[in-house]
């Protein structure tokens, strides 16, 4: 096969699953890593221990150990779902509790006269996280954040483990029908330069806006 040839078949059968992946993975991350990252400064002890329990869990365990186990185990039990669904499931699972440890320490991170300067003017705790803290907390959170987006576009290549048809399981069944390994991960490789710059980029962008208050 010819190089471009090589390339269309990549970009055709996997882009969309793996931009796909990457998108609703990061959401649930974020969902799930503001809501445990504030959990985990809550004064309830079963809400504390529900959110730390999560994060330990998750960032104590493998990802593909993660995948191979809402894919293949839970099914066992019943629950059953798409390769995609679980793909969902289990990244941001995994990242949303890394993004729980981004969100906390860039809340505590805050000076604590903001907080007595929230206290005086009678804010109540939810006024001040909204307004005064989380404002500040989120800048700070920028560049962990970016990090781990491109991290969790880098993970979408495990999901080929679980027969979810992204560009790294398109790659491996291109090499098994052509041979052509070194054009073929080289491509790949490209490939996920291409996608991962503007990740880049962008949130350095977003970064540089917030801080100057553009936005």
């Amino acid at each position: 096969m010819s190089t471009l040839e090589i390339l269309g078949s990549l970009l055709k059968e996997g882009l969309l699953v793996t931009v796909s992946l990457t998108f609703f993975s990061a959401i649930l991350a974020l969902v799930l890593g503001f809501g445990s990252g504030l959990a985990r400064m809550s004064k309830s002890k079963i809400i504390w221990f529900i959110a730390g329990t999560y994060v330990e869990l998750f960032r104590g365990t493998s990802l593909l150990v993660q995948l191979f186990f809402i894919y293949f185990v839970l099914p066992m039990f019943g629950l059953r779902m798409s390769a995609m669904v679980a793909a969902v499931l289990a990244i941001g699972l995994n990242f949303g509790a890394y993004t729980s440890e981004v969100v906390r320490s860039a809340v505590q991170a805050i000076d604590v006269g903001q907080r007595e300067a929230s206290v005086a003017l009678n804010m109540t705790r939810q006024q001040m996280m909204r307004r005064i803290i989380i404002p500040q907390a989120f800048i700070r959170m920028i560049p962990n954040l970016g990090n781990q987006l491109i991290e969790l576009f880098k993970s979408t290549s495990l999901v080929s483990l679980i027969t979810l048809t992204d560009l790294t399981y398109q790659a491996n069944v291109l090499n098994g029908s052509t041979l052509e390994t070194t054009k073929i991960y080289t491509l790949l490789l490209l490939i996920y330069f291409v996608l991962a710059w503007p990740l880049t980029k962008g949130m350095n962008v977003l970064e540089r806006k917030l801080t100057e208050g553009r936005f």
